[in-house]
């Protein structure tokens, strides 16, 4: 997309205060236009289509067809669609469903709208990122998670498996980072942790060795 090119937008979210007044602040913006609202999944999904935006901002927690279902309807059809996830919703389990379901990506209700703006413009341009608020939990649930850890028994940390996890997927570093709220550099890391503790040299070799011993 060109940086000059407008970027249509499409609100899903059941609460009509917060469309509104983000529809408001979006607009005020020169390149961003509004081309559509729901206020529940199954009409996002059938206005979405027949709109064709080039960035959704997906709600979760919906009236008919959650967010998360939306997104995985969307994903069938529209593979190029860019879904981002604008929610009250902060725990780790939900923001990792919503991008393993599809999402590019995910941001907190709390978000400043600059910020919003220029995440809209960057996932519009090619270049994924994460809402600062975001990040920091991202550093937060890494400490939890070391802090857990304990158990030296277990040749893999709980991040290592998830990681794993997401390499027998078959996804990219860049997908796992993205879907983990991880730099790319923190993915390989990581990935050569896994080849090292399994004693394997490559991806194939360390989803055949974790599966053997029912690591995942």
């Amino acid at each position: 997309m060109s940086d000059m090119s407008p970027i249509k937008v499409f609100i899903a979210d059941d609460h009509p205060i917060l469309r509104i007044g983000l529809s408001m602040y979006l607009e005020k913006h020169d390149r961003i236009r509004i081309v559509g609202e729901a206020d529940n999944g199954f009409d996002a999904v059938k206005n979405i289509t027949e709109t064709g935006p080039d960035v959704v901002l997906m709600d979760i927690d919906m009236p008919g067809l959650s967010g998360i279902e939306a997104i995985r309807v969307l994903r069938r059809t529209m593979p190029e669609l860019i879904i981002i996830v604008l929610s009250t919703y902060t725990k780790k389990e939900f923001i990792q469903e919503a991008m393993s379901e599809g999402a590019n990506g995910y941001v907190a209700k709390n978000t400043k709208i600059d910020e919003l703006i220029k995440i809209i413009e960057d996932f519009a341009e090619g270049r994924p990122c994460l809402s600062p608020y975001l990040l920091n939990l991202s550093v937060k649930w890494q400490h939890e998670e070391d802090s857990e850890e304990g158990d030296r028994s277990q040749p893999l940390t709980k991040t290592e498996i998830r990681i794993l996890r997401n390499i027998a997927q078959g996804k990219t570093n860049s997908e796992i980072a993205q879907i983990n709220f991880v730099s790319i550099e923190t993915v390989k890391t990581h990935v050569q942790r896994i080849f090292k503790k399994l004693d394997v040299g490559n991806r194939m070799e360390a989803v055949v060795a974790a599966r053997e011993r029912h690591i995942i």
